[in-house]
């Protein structure tokens, strides 16, 4: 009885030493070692992976990532979704199927894996990757120290809450706002496909580049990227560069109307006819979306007053005419020209701002900011 007692203690101490969880090596000095520690049990031995859910938490710039699926652990490393992960970063992906191959682009850094092989180009250059990519559940997974450190950004363990921290080497910063429900759209055409929902009033978003005078790439704080309207109406986003395009294109399509019949008193529901100020209103409205009041007087209240000097193409000019104070309008075409219509002889027409025009100068106005 006596043996059979010890056996039965020996069996007992056997297992409990076999359910106790298995911990890498670790120390607060270690935290920041190129490889994750693994804290969790019951590792594969067949395939090194952690079987179910990790329960790792991966932030970027203080804003948590939300993996499409649950990260993989693997002989020390994390490994997630691979497009999440680049594009959250500010990468561009492309994906070749028949050799599941991906390319990401970043500024000057290009990073091409093939998912399985050990190795990865990093602008022409090898490099080994310590396990890896894989597929699974239909997800192409990658590493994620590696990929972070392509990109430039800095990875941070914090083992004792099972934390992935990354810090982008220039963190985004979300300072558009939103002025007008906008579509996120899949292509910088009116046209694209729309998201299920509107960008909201108040809403923060990164502006990635100005596409056209029309058009911005823009990143979301959820981490979603698209084109949304660069009409002023939409953002408050403005750039010099921006504003520049905005007027060639408000003056490229006024330019489309020289020689359109003048009218005093033309309705701005058509285009078969204009006055001064219903081609301006008509101009501004169809190209930037900006509604500006029907009659050069109350237009002259609009935006905010230049100098002759500081004059910029798609300014607003205001001159005395017919016995009132402002009576005319024109829009600044550059290189001293002006767009505009006062005359039936005429109609639209594209003339010098000559010293008689001078002498009638009461204002100008610079609505687009």
């Amino acid at each position: 009885m006596t043996t059979q007692k010890a056996t039965i203690l020996l069996l007992l101490a056997a297992s409990l030493l076999a359910s106790t969880p298995v911990h890498a090596e670790s120390s607060a000095s270690d935290s920041t070692n190129t490889t994750l520690p693994i804290t969790e049990s019951s590792v594969d031995p067949a395939t090194g992976s952690v079987p179910g859910p990790v329960s790792v938490s991966v932030y970027l710039d203080g804003r948590q990532l939300q993996p499409e699926t649950n990260p993989l652990l693997i002989d020390g490393t994390v490994l997630i979704p691979m497009r999440g992960l680049f594009e959250a970063q500010g990468a561009k992906l492309t994906w070749e199927e028949a050799s599941k191959t991906v390319t990401a682009t970043k500024d000057n850094t290009e990073l091409i894996y093939r998912i399985g092989e050990q190795t990865a180009q990093l602008n022409g250059k090898a490099l080994d990757l310590t396990v890896p990519g894989r597929i699974e559940n239909g997800y192409s997974l990658v590493p994620l120290r590696f990929v972070s450190e392509a990109l430039g950004s800095t990875v941070k363990w914090e083992a004792n809450t099972k934390t992935v921290m990354i810090t982008s080497p220039d963190p985004i910063n979300y300072e558009t706002s939103i002025l007008w429900g906008v579509n996120l759209r899949s292509a910088p055409d009116a046209e694209s496909e729309a998201a299920e929902n509107l960008l909201p009033a108040g809403e923060k978003v990164h502006v990635v580049r100005e596409v056209s005078p029309l058009w911005l790439e823009v990143r979301t704080q959820d981490n979603r990227t698209g084109f949304i309207s660069a009409k002023p109406k939409y953002t408050d986003y403005s750039s010099t560069a921006l504003r520049e395009k905005q007027a060639d294109e408000l003056i490229a399509y006024g330019m489309k109307y020289l020689g359109t019949p003048y009218e005093f008193g033309a309705s701005p529901t058509q285009t078969q006819t204009f006055d001064c100020s219903s081609f301006v209103k008509r101009v501004f409205g169809d190209t930037l979306s900006i509604e500006l009041p029907r009659v050069s007087y109350d237009q002259a209240k609009v935006g905010k007053e230049v100098s002759l000097d500081d004059l910029q193409k798609g300014d607003l000019l205001f001159f005395d005419s017919r016995g009132l104070d402002i009576g005319h309008v024109a829009m600044y075409a550059g290189d001293g020209q002006l767009l505009h219509t006062y005359s039936v002889k005429y109609g639209v027409r594209l003339e010098n701002f000559s010293d008689s025009w001078k002498k009638r100068f009461v204002t100008a106005r610079r609505v687009l900011e």
